[in-house]
């Protein structure tokens, strides 16, 4: 497997890109309707509601609180996090889950691996999660998509349940493909989300290996 581009990023970027990022779904989830934030996202059994709240959750909880819910959950993260957003999104009104995203904006929190491009990759695309579902034509700017694309490895492909053995995912609005094999052609930013494991809406992708990552 292999890749086509090279970004080079440092760090006082992605922390920018992770803030704009955070303010621009901010204000998207300040003018969602409220009937659709019950909608389901492309997170299995997620609401919007339910993504939003999960969102938040690296800067609401501390450490020891976060530990303690991992206790609770018998060690599961998937369950921790699951009961964590379920819960959460019954507690917090929808105006509270927009305004934790903006206020902390520029809060230094990362996932346990991947560094600052996981951080930036856990809101791009929960973003994607929330707008993919609904409909709503929204392009994440491209230097973010670059840095994450360029992050694509088979590690994290494993972690998320990707599996594109036997496919070449292929970009045809950017110069960058990964994998070998039958390709996949689809925006970037929709392959990123194949990367991540989720299933697209119809109409999305192109080529013969393409159901495998769409929605029944």
């Amino acid at each position: 497997m292999g890749k086509t581009t090279e970004h080079t990023g440092n760090g006082t970027d992605i922390r920018a890109m992770i803030a704009a990022e955070r303010r621009e779904l901010a204000d998207l989830f300040d003018d969602l309707r409220a009937d659709r934030w019950d909608e389901p996202s492309l997170c299995a059994g997620w609401r919007v509601r339910e993504v939003a709240a999960h969102m938040s959750l690296g800067f609401r909880y501390s450490l020891p609180a976060t530990v303690a819910e991992l206790v609770k959950a018998r060690g599961g993260l998937h369950r921790m996090t699951d009961r964590v957003a379920r819960r959460d999104a019954r507690v917090h009104s929808t105006a509270e889950l927009a305004e934790f995203l903006r206020d902390n904006a520029h809060h230094p929190w990362k996932p346990p691996v991947g560094g600052l491009a996981a951080a930036l990759g856990h809101d791009v695309v929960h973003g994607l999660d929330v707008t993919v579902a609904l409909g709503v034509d929204r392009r994440v700017p491209e230097d973010r998509l670059r840095v994450l694309l360029d992050a694509t490895r088979p590690r994290g492909l494993k972690f998320f349940g990707a599996d594109i053995d036997g496919v070449r995912l292929c970009a045809d609005d950017l110069d960058w493909s990964f994998g070998t094999g039958t390709p996949v052609y689809g925006a970037a930013q929709d392959l990123l989300l194949v990367t991540f494991g989720r299933k697209l809406p119809a109409g999305r992708l192109r080529g013969g290996s393409s159901g495998r990552f769409t929605r029944a």
